[in-house]
C-alpha cells in the first residue's frame, strides 16, 4: 500500500473517531439534561398536588379564624407567585416562601381546636403531609439528576462540547434563607 492511501486512511480514521467522540458526548449531555428536566417536572408535579390542596385547606380555616386573613392571604399570594415564576431558581425560591406562609397558617390552626378536631381537615392534613413526603424526595431525585448533569457539562472534553452546543448548569433547589429557624406567628 502507498504511503498517501495509508494517510488518507489514517485521517479518515481520526475523522471517524472525533465524530464519534461528539456524538457520544452530545448524546450523553441530552441524556443527562433530559434526566434532570424530568426530575423537575416531578417536583413540579408534587407541588401542584400541595398546591392543589391548599384552597380546600384556607376555606376550612377561613370559617374559623377570619382574623387571621393576612396569614391567609400570604398563602394565596405565594401560590400566585410560584404560579408566575419563568425559570428553576425562580419556581424553587416561590416554592420556599409558599412553604414558610404554609407553615405559619399550620401554627395558626394548631391555636384552633374547632379546625383541627374536623374530619375535613384532619385528611388535609394527612393529604399534605403525604404530599409534603413526595416533594422531599423529588426534590432530592431532581437535585441528584441536576447535579450530575452539572458535572458532566462541566467534565474535560464535556466542557468544550457543553459550551459549543449551549448546555448550562441548572440550579438547584436549596432551603430558602430563614429555613433553619421556625416561623414566628404573633397573636395581637
Amino acid at each position: 500500500m502507498k504511503k498517501s492511501v495509508k494517510i488518507i486512511i489514517a485521517v479518515a480514521l481520526v475523522v471517524v473517531i472525533l465524530i464519534a467522540l461528539l456524538a457520544g458526548t452530545y448524546n450523553g449531555l441530552v441524556n443527562a439534561q433530559a434526566n434532570a428536566e424530568a426530575a423537575f417536572s416531578n417536583v413540579e408535579t408534587q407541588l401542584q398536588r400541595r398546591f392543589d390542596l391548599v384552597p380546600n385547606l384556607v376555606e376550612t380555616v377561613k370559617g374559623a379564624a377570619a382574623h387571621e386573613q393576612n396569614i391567609i392571604n400570604s398563602v394565596t399570594e405565594a401560590r400566585a407567585k410560584y404560579v408566575g415564576a419563568g425559570s428553576v431558581s425562580e419556581k424553587a425560591q416561590a416554592a420556599g416562601e409558599f412553604s414558610s406562609a404554609l407553615s405559619r397558617l399550620m401554627v395558626v390552626v394548631e391555636n384552633y381546636p374547632t379546625i383541627t378536631s374536623t374530619q375535613s381537615y384532619i385528611a388535609l392534613q394527612d393529604e399534605l403531609a403525604g404530599t409534603e413526603n413526595r416533594i422531599n424526595i423529588a426534590r432530592q431525585d431532581y437535585n441528584a439528576a441536576a447535579t450530575e448533569y452539572n458535572k458532566k457539562i462541566r467534565t474535560f472534553p464535556n466542557v468544550i462540547f457543553a459550551g459549543m452546543f449551549g448546555f448550562e448548569q441548572m440550579s438547584l433547589f436549596e432551603a430558602t434563607s430563614g429555613a433553619e429557624t421556625a416561623p414566628q406567628v404573633s397573636f395581637q
